[in-house]
């Protein structure tokens, strides 16, 4: 595998910060395995691109993920699962034109000013398929309307959550948190070890949720870390 450093530029998180991104050049296909063995080095994809943050400087952006057999609910967990016990969830192999139609609502409402806006048909389905994998979206129905889409890669030893986007109008349902812990579920009854969230950062109030989901694993200086409660 060969991999290329892409020149700094502004962080999109952390403006005052210059970010550099690793990224995997390799001339043949990326399999399934490789991809597999470099989530669990820290790397991340959008697409077909395979990344990892690759600073100078900073080291803000910490991989985690979570061990989902020794995962405890927390109590306020505990109360959004149990407030959301009306939603129905379902999951499909397939894309759907009602999920972009929910993601487009979402970035014009709640991320306008994001790094995703205005949302497009190009850009959207340029970051979700996995050209090695199997993606997953997992549904949540209100009755008979879809509130919200979590993309979720089918690794072979774990599942890879991608990214949420739920129906403005329903943060008090929390959404976002009750889909990590329906991923936990779904991944324990896959018998998957790990659930992937992507990068931990604390100094991003936006990224900062993920450090509520215990026990967790992060990776600096080359391993993964166990922080417990």
């Amino acid at each position: 595998m060969k991999f290329g450093i892409t020149q700094p530029s502004q962080c999109s998180y952390l403006p005052e910060e210059k970010e550099q991104i690793l990224v995997l050049v390799s001339d043949s296909p990326t399999t399934r395995q490789q991809y597999d063995y470099l989530i669990g080095m820290g790397f991340r994809r959008s697409g077909g691109q395979v990344y990892r943050p690759h600073c100078d400087k900073c080291k803000a952006c910490v991989p985690i993920r979570l061990p989902v057999a020794i995962f405890e609910f927390s109590k306020s967990q505990k109360r959004i699962s149990k407030r959301n016990q009306d939603i129905r969830v379902e999951i499909s192999a397939q894309d759907k034109p009602e999920y972009y139609d929910l993601f487009a609502s979402y970035i014009n409402q709640r991320h306008a000013d994001g790094g995703m806006f205005p949302p497009s048909q190009e850009q959207y389905q340029g970051f979700v398929p996995s050209p090695w994998g199997e993606t997953l979206f997992i549904e949540f129905h209100d009755q008979h309307e879809l509130i919200a889409v979590a993309i979720t890669d089918n690794l072979l030893t774990s599942l890879s959550a991608m990214y949420t986007y739920f129906k403005p109008g329903e943060e008090k349902r929390s959404l976002g948190t009750f889909a990590i812990l329906k991923q936990i579920e779904i991944a324990r009854s896959m018998n998957k070890e790990f659930l992937y969230l992507g990068y931990q950062i604390d100094s991003c109030q936006k990224m900062r949720y993920k450090q509520n989901f215990l026990p967790n694993e992060r990776f600096f200086e080359d391993k993964w870390h166990l922080f417990a409660k």
